[in-house]
């Protein structure tokens, strides 16, 4: 559980710094590129296949032990307000909201990306001075890569044509109930981590009285507030965009 844990926070780090080029103002290129990168770069896709399995071994094997802890003792702790946190003591449900959020999210984005006929743009990126120019392709354009560009050595400039997954996500994270939904899964997120990432390093036997009170705070600041925050920041930054 504690490597698992760590290897996920480590990847929920590379997925925000990815996921931030959806605030870039260019359209969507940066972030379109990005996601064609990380879904067909070989090395990329085995870590990525890796990471999916580390999810659902996580969640379950979570579940697996909260079920065994609740069975060899039956009967809850008179008192447990000062001795542990709200969160500690309910991992197992927040895990479990958190695999329902993760099966949305695929099959919001990654499921679509890589099965459903998603409209193409086209960039336009003026070498000499990095101008980008986006254009919707014709709705019934298809290719057989998620993304092909060429340069024009005559004008100066590269043209990309690449799945769109931004507006995908664009569009999406106009619905209110969407956008809610995600926003409060961070919440879930930020409790589920607040425990977790320092939680891991316990359990991992890394427990003094110099790097303790470090790890606490890098858990409680940065995997509980400011990495879901900016997560739930995208789906904010979207719905009121459209005001």
């Amino acid at each position: 559980m504690a490597l698992t844990g760590l290897f996920l926070c480590l990847f929920l780090v590379v997925h925000l710094i990815g996921n931030l080029q959806l605030f870039k103002d260019d359209g969507g290129y940066a972030f379109n590129t990005y996601a064609v990168t990380m879904t067909t770069f070989t090395p990329v896709k085995v870590i990525s296949y890796v990471n999916y399995f580390f999810i659902l071994f996580h969640a379950f094997w979570g579940i697996y032990l909260a079920s065994s802890n609740r069975k060899a003792r039956s009967v809850r702790y008179a008192v447990v307000h000062n001795q542990s946190s709200w969160s500690s003591r309910n991992m197992a449900l927040l895990g479990t909201i958190l695999l329902v959020y993760i099966v949305v999210h695929m099959g919001d984005f990654w499921y679509k990306f890589h099965n459903k006929p998603l409209p193409y743009v086209q960039y336009t990126e003026v070498l000499a001075t990095g101008e980008i120019f986006s254009q919707d392709m014709p709705e019934d354009y298809t290719q057989d890569v998620k993304q092909v560009e060429f340069v024009n050595a005559d004008e100066g400039t590269k043209t990309v044509i690449v799945k769109d997954l931004y507006e995908t996500v664009a569009f999406a994270f106009q619905n209110f109930i969407l956008a809610l939904f995600y926003v409060l899964s961070m919440v879930v997120v930020g409790f589920h981590l607040y425990h977790g990432f320092q939680s891991a390093f316990q359990t991992l036997g890394i427990n003094h009285p110099k790097y303790t009170p470090l790890i606490k705070t890098i858990g409680a600041w940065i995997f509980a507030i400011v990495i879901p925050a900016a997560f739930a920041a995208m789906p904010l930054y979207f719905y009121f965009k459209q005001f």
